[in-house]
């Protein structure tokens, strides 16, 4: 892909581009837009998607295709070992972007090129692989997306800049996720033009870890405190979404929680109970004495819907 016409000036004339989700899928527009070449654009290899399971290209491996980027030039190893990480060593690009990848770069990549990656927190809190869920998890009132270069650690290399993020206390993690990748897109073309005169600063303070959330992590288990449910629903909302597993009485149907809120009310009834419905909410007795109400709740294999509305289905 070759540079616009638009007179816009870079000291990076081109990169090669390495991302899987959609929530690299801006970055990658965004460079492009920007006039910047994309030599290569490095992804995850198609995997089953969907009822039929068909193999299907990554997000970005498809907006790549809508960039007339050739498919030649669109490279899915499963991992860069051997002659794929050679290949990429012997290109004259000096300049990578990294952003959700999902692939660990070696060292021998990070000391040989400027690895650049856009980090959805405020390092060094939250390094690794679920920044966002663990900053909503957390209870967190703001973060940043940072642009770091990339080192042999994980996400312990300094950063060019921090962009701030307020992280109201009723948003969840898609529109988060949302937010933050066209943040960071813009973020990564201003460092990309005025590399390599941008300095970067080292992490400094204490870290803190984002490992993969699990299927652990979903159930939702009121004998805590109501607001850190609440955390706990909208990091994983809307999808894989925290579940709330229903007593034998009620048929033990486990359903998903998509969407909640801290009541002002309290409760002396055990944790677990359900006080009732107010409005469109269901309202559970939780630890500490505190009550949550439920506002959107999905059943396995139906749509999603109000709280209160599905509740009438079960009493």
């Amino acid at each position: 892909m070759k540079p616009s016409s638009t007179g816009v000036s870079s000291a990076v004339s081109s990169v090669i581009f390495m991302g899987s989700p959609s929530f690299a899928v801006p970055s990658l527009l965004a460079i492009a837009q920007a006039g910047i070449a994309i030599e290569r654009v490095y992804t995850q290899p198609p995997r089953p998607a969907g009822r039929g399971q068909r193999l299907t290209p990554t997000a970005v491996h498809q907006a790549a295709l809508t960039l007339k980027i050739p498919e030649s030039n669109i490279i899915t190893p499963e991992r860069l070992r051997g002659a794929a990480l050679e290949e990429l060593l012997a290109h004259p690009c000096q300049t990578l972007v990294v952003v959700a990848y999902g692939l660990l770069l070696p060292k021998a990549l990070v000391e040989a090129k400027t690895c650049l990656n856009l980090h959805p927190s405020a390092l060094p809190r939250w390094r690794g692989a679920a920044p966002l869920q663990h900053t909503l998890l957390a209870g967190d009132t703001s973060t940043e997306i940072c642009i770091m270069r990339l080192d042999e650690g994980m996400d312990t290399g300094p950063v060019y800049s921090r962009t701030p993020l307020p992280v109201p206390a009723d948003m969840s993690y898609g529109p988060l996720h949302d937010l933050s990748s066209v943040i960071g897109a813009e973020a990564l073309v201003k460092v990309l033009r005025q590399l390599p005169t941008q300095p970067a600063t080292p992490q400094t303070g204490v870290a803190t870890l984002a490992p993969k959330l699990g299927a652990a992590e979903r159930a939702l288990d009121f004998t805590k405190p109501a607001a850190q449910l609440h955390n706990q629903i909208r990091a994983l909302a809307p999808a894989p979404g925290a579940t709330w597993a229903l007593p034998p009485s009620l048929g033990s149907e486990v359903l998903k929680v998509l969407k909640s809120e801290v009541s002002g009310t309290t409760s002396t009834a055990p944790a677990g109970t359900v006080l009732g419905v107010q409005g469109p909410a269901v309202q559970v007795a939780c630890g500490d004495g505190t009550v949550l109400n439920l506002l959107g709740l999905q059943r396995p294999g139906r749509d999603k819907g109000p709280a209160a509305e599905i509740w009438h289905n079960f009493v």
